[in-house]
């Protein structure tokens, strides 16, 4: 299919920032970028750099006062839902060495403390079944809500609270699947009929030799999402880290299927 996107970024920044933006949908293989254009206004030099594992990119500049950044891209996604289930969990041991650090903790995925509970309720399922389950369980015992959490908000916290947004439910997700044994990585994505729209967040799993994409909050097509960076957790892919103090105007996300 083909997707119009739009995303419209307007703050107040209250003093000179470093801003580090990661908005740019990712060229790869099952997404093609027909074209694309990033404007920023009342910015310093922008410096883009490569993101995580080269996927994508990410734009440094420097910023006083108004901010806005508006970013327009044509994107043709050829990717049909795959089933997991039936996909293999590829042992540690034969694990690709870029694929590794996805089993590890971090900041916000603390997959460690719930190594005994991804064993008890999980252990007995193989293959990618065992992740399905998992994104069911996240499905079932978490209520999506607005507002119900923050930038300090771990998977540790979303499982107490049992509620969240996309960031959260993909936290718990790539947590319960790292404590398995399955490599996770977050994605941040560009979502075709997520509702509300926004900038969404998504996870990576190692099956069978392939990232693979699952989402468990099941507000948008796997089909419909256009990647725009990878990482460890939320500090990796947010789409715009200031360096300092800001105030949000307005931000405003669109992705229209054209063909």
């Amino acid at each position: 299919m083909r997707l119009q996107i739009e995303a419209v970024l307007d703050y107040w920044m209250e003093s000179e920032a470093d801003v580090l933006l990661a908005i740019e949908a990712a060229p790869m293989d099952d997404q093609r970028i027909v074209e694309d254009m990033l404007t920023i206004d009342r910015s310093g030099p922008l410096s883009p750099v490569p993101g995580e594992e080269g996927i994508g990119r990410r734009t440094w500049l420097c910023a006083q006062g108004a901010f806005h950044a508006e970013y327009r891209a044509t994107v043709d996604v050829e990717r049909s839902a795959v089933p997991i289930e039936g996909l293999a969990i590829s042992p540690r041991r034969h694990l690709p060495a870029f694929a590794v650090p996805y089993l590890w903790p971090s900041r916000y995925c603390e997959s460690d403390r719930f190594e005994i509970l991804v064993e008890r309720e999980f252990g007995g399922i193989e293959g990618g079944a065992k992740a399905v389950a998992m994104a069911d369980w996240i499905h079932d015992h978490m209520d999506y809500r607005l507002g119900s959490s923050d930038g300090r908000t771990s998977a540790t916290d979303s499982f107490i609270s049992r509620q969240g947004v996309c960031r959260d439910y993909a936290h718990l997700m790539a947590s319960f699947a790292r404590a398995a044994g399955i490599p996770a990585r977050l994605v941040s994505a560009y979502a075709w009929q997520l509702d509300p729209p926004d900038f969404h967040a998504v996870v990576e799993l190692w099956l069978d030799g392939a990232w693979r994409l699952i989402d468990a909050t099941r507000l948008a097509p796997i089909e419909g999402l256009v990647r725009i960076a990878v990482g460890r957790d939320a500090t990796d892919i947010a789409f715009m880290t200031v360096f300092g103090g800001c105030t949000l105007n307005e931000q405003r996300v669109t992705v229209t299927r054209v063909g």
